[in-house]
């Protein structure tokens, strides 16, 4: 059971074309969303390299979200269909690592979903309070 005063860190890798404006959106629109998130813009939800995502845990996070277009919806036609298929090959190689699945997520969130990206946000953070620290590949340095 996770201690009520964590605050759980957690990293968003964000689509530049949809959910990197959809958070602006959010911003914007001043959309209350718990401030525990960092996000990482990158070009397209598919060029999110596993190793990105282990490295994330490795140094501190608790909890990681991949962000992307909604399907269909890709700048680079394809690229969350390639999110999809590393995203479901990264869920199975975490708990093989001893990660709760429940701490990696993939998400849709387009341009005009700010509102949407807010409650992700929402979300997921209260799930990570839920499971508590991940302690994986942390030493007493990081």
């Amino acid at each position: 059971m996770a201690d009520n005063d964590f605050e759980p860190k957690l990293v968003g890798f964000l689509c530049r074309w949809c959910t990197y404006q959809g958070a602006d959106l959010a911003g914007t629109s001043r959309i209350q969303y718990p401030p525990n998130l960092v996000p990482i813009r990158v070009m397209c939800s598919g060029r999110v390299d596993p190793v990105f995502v282990l490295n994330a845990f490795s140094r501190g996070a608790d909890g990681v979200v991949i962000f992307g277009c909604h399907p269909g919806d890709c700048h680079y036609q394809e690229g969350n269909y390639k999110a999809v298929r590393r995203y479901n090959l990264l869920v199975k190689l975490i708990e093989q690592l001893g990660i709760e699945k429940e701490r990696l997520r993939l998400e849709w969130v387009s341009a005009a979903e700010g509102a949407r990206y807010a409650k992700v946000v929402k979300e997921i953070t209260e799930e990570i309070k839920q499971l508590g620290p991940l302690n994986w590949g942390r030493t007493e340095e990081n």
